[in-house]
């Protein structure tokens, strides 16, 4: 198995940083202010022949009893259970505090192999910045600098000294679904119902999730990752230059996930907001799963209203399965992952090129083509183009003036011929060429009398000017 290496230590001291190094990529959202990841953030990385997971967490601040820094420290705190190495880092400009003496303290009553990282010694003299750290009476500290690069590789690379080799082959392709939707809508819940843990922070209040948090587990004996996200307000609402890379963020997911999930709030009105989220994933072509949550602390009014807005705001939605369940107490989670399940087969689907030609052909039977002036399109063939989301791609002649509505009318057969619930479908027009066109440019060819003219009249030629030559060498007579 792969070893899992927790990264903890105060506010700002550059975990997330180390984590973007060590994974080599910008998953976990950098700025220079504290507190910004929340969550416990997974990561896969490699260093030679040698992969390992690796898990940025929010601030430590153990002293803290309650709120936000409570629950991240709590998540924490779970993380150094769940790993099996741990590099504990320190702020080596800022030097020793009263707060990494505790959570030093913490990590020795975990029991778990811990590493000190002295962060940030860029232009400094690392023996002098290293000594006050031996005070914390766990290993040896290592100076490093996780923004330039500076002894990070020797520093996992003698983490990983104490684990053997992983030898596992590679996963194959599983689901990734995504959870989206505005802020305060029980996201979040959700996540940790369907995990059956408290994975992610669940406070109430808006913008608790900033970072989209990429979890990999196990359900029937299946490998799946689902993807919390942060809430995405309307774009005038949004003033926090963290928030706006959330958004971001969130946008990535949908778009790196195989199935999106929308959360909307069944005690709220169904927002432009969430019309807007729904388009987006639209757009991208991922399949989609809406959840009405909160359906416990709904009466009777508010069902019956957020009902009618979903019929008149979301009827673009049509393929798309809804799910009115209770996050917090579980009630109709498993029927909401079922319709998961079906989504992404249903957007990565491989249907056979005989299949599809025959389902254009009885739909052309059905309903041809409008014309347009005196010609009527011929839709000849068709075979598949590509998956999540399935495109059919149809061969043919005047495609080009197919009107928008026949274009619906083929979509909408394709998934209702072949069953694809839960994703857009996507047709694609091919004009076919002539085949016989390159045969008919080319030039006609000689008959066997135009060849021997010409055969005839180049000898004639030659010979008129062989004695043209002879003529010009022989003197004249005097």
């Amino acid at each position: 198995m792969k070893p899992t290496i927790a990264l903890v230590g105060r506010p700002n001291v550059g975990k997330s940083t180390l984590f973007n190094r060590l994974t080599k990529t910008r998953d976990a959202l950098v700025a220079d202010m504290p507190g910004l990841t929340r969550d416990r953030h997974y990561g896969h990385g490699k260093v030679g022949d040698r992969p390992y997971f690796v898990v940025d967490t929010g601030g430590f601040e153990p002293v803290v009893d309650e709120g936000i820094l409570h629950e991240m420290a709590r998540q924490t705190l779970q993380a150094v259970d769940e790993a099996d190495a741990v590099i504990f880092i320190v702020d080596g400009r800022t030097g020793i505090t009263p707060q990494d003496k505790i959570i030093a303290q913490r990590l020795r009553e975990s029991q778990r192999p811990v590493w000190v990282a002295v962060n940030k010694v860029e232009g400094m003299t690392r023996g002098v910045v290293v000594a006050d750290f031996y005070e914390l009476g766990l290993t040896e500290p290592t100076a490093i600098s996780a923004s330039h690069g500076e002894g990070v590789r020797e520093l996992i690379s003698e983490v990983l000294e104490r684990f053997p080799v992983d030898e596992e082959s590679a996963e194959a392709d599983h689901p990734k679904f995504a959870v989206i939707g505005r802020p305060n809508v029980g996201k979040s819940t959700l996540v940790n119902a369907v995990l059956g843990e408290e994975r992610v922070i669940a406070f109430d209040q808006p913008g608790t999730t900033r970072d989209s948090v990429y979890i990999d587990f196990e359900r029937n004996d299946r490998h799946y990752t689902i993807i919390d996200t942060a809430g995405m307000r309307r774009r005038g609402k949004i003033d926090d230059v963290i928030e706006k890379f959330s958004v971001i963020k969130t946008m990535q997911a949908v778009t790196d996930a195989n199935v999106a999930v929308l959360v909307l709030d069944a005690t709220q009105e169904v927002s432009d907001q969430d019309a807007r989220l729904a388009s987006f994933v639209l757009e991208t072509g991922r399949a989609l799963v809406v959840a009405i949550n909160k359906w416990e602390s709904a009466d009777e009014i508010q069902r019956d209203r957020i009902k009618r807005e979903i019929d008149r705001k979301l009827t673009f939605l049509d393929f798309a399965k809804f799910h009115y369940i209770s996050a917090l107490r579980g009630q109709g989670v498993g029927d909401l992952f079922k319709s998961i399940d079906q989504a992404y087969h249903a957007a990565m689907i491989k249907i056979p090129t005989p299949k599809l030609t025959r389902a254009l052909q009885l739909m052309v039977e059905r309903q041809q083509p409008p014309l347009s002036g005196k010609i009527r399109p011929k839709l000849r063939y068709a075979h598949q183009g590509g998956t999540n989301p399935p495109v059919v791609v149809v061969h043919g002649n005047a495609l080009e003036q197919i009107p928008a509505v026949y274009w619906r009318y083929l979509e909408r057969s394709f998934m209702t011929m072949f069953k694809l619930q839960g994703t857009p479908l996507r047709v694609q027009f091919k004009r076919g060429d002539n085949p016989f066109q390159e045969k008919l440019e080319e030039p006609k060819k000689q008959s066997l009398m135009e060849r021997r003219r010409k055969v005839v009249a180049g000898k004639k030629e030659e010979s008129r000017k062989k004695l043209a030559a002879h003529r010009a060498k022989k003197p004249l007579r005097p």
